[in-house]
């Protein structure tokens, strides 16, 4: 498992936990739920933030964020949730 944040452009997870519980329930109320295919779009040339594709639309976050998010890289396509 590896946080969200680590992520680069282009790379897939598939959203497995979270680590705070504040930013947990933000992002679940958009989407951002466990078992959800995650992808990296974009990041802003200094680093912060990042934006990543979930649940059919593009969110914008914060890398403190994205750090609280733990993915599962590599994900076997087949056992995704799919909506």
């Amino acid at each position: 498992m590896k946080q969200l944040s680590t992520l680069k452009v282009g790379e897939i997870g598939v959203v497995s936990r979270f680590t705070d519980e504040t930013v947990s329930t933000k992002l679940m109320e958009m989407g951002c739920l466990p078992g959800e295919l995650i992808r990296v779009v974009k990041i802003a040339p200094l680093g912060d933030p990042m934006a990543i594709q979930v649940a059919g639309y593009e969110l914008s976050l914060r890398m403190k964020e994205a750090a609280c998010v733990l993915v599962l890289e590599n994900p076997n396509l087949e056992l995704v949730r799919r909506n």
